[in-house]
């Protein structure tokens, strides 16, 4: 069975930062592009980034470009999204996905972890 666990959420002002973890249960890491997605209170859930096996191929969203580094661990089965210049727009319950294709999400989700940015 398939498990993502996500961590390191929290309350951070404007202009922090934050480092998200998602542990991956083994089978689907090392195979499979992984990513994270958000969903902000009253709206839709939407892409953030991915990152292919291997961590030689990622891609973000235009509005967390410049800003937000995903990166991933295979020794230790994780994907990190380092979060740098948060605004209060980037609150959010965060999700770890795979296996992610372009921008659409996968089957598999972590329970989410909440990001609150205060202004």
């Amino acid at each position: 069975q398939v498990h993502l666990v996500e961590s390191g959420g929290g309350l951070v002002q404007a202009g922090g930062s934050l480092r998200l973890s998602c542990e991956a249960s083994g089978r689907i890491f090392s195979s499979y592009v992984m990513g994270w997605f958000r969903q902000a209170p009253g709206k839709e859930r939407e892409f953030v980034a991915n990152i292919r096996p291997g961590g030689w191929g990622r891609s973000y969203d235009d509005s967390v470009k410049g800003r937000f580094i995903i990166s991933r661990d295979s020794a230790n089965n994780t994907v990190y999204l380092h979060m740098y210049s948060l605004k209060p727009e980037d609150t959010a319950v965060y999700y770890c996905n795979a296996p992610v294709v372009g921008n659409k999400a996968g089957d598999y989700w972590g329970q989410g972890t909440q990001v609150t940015v205060s202004s």
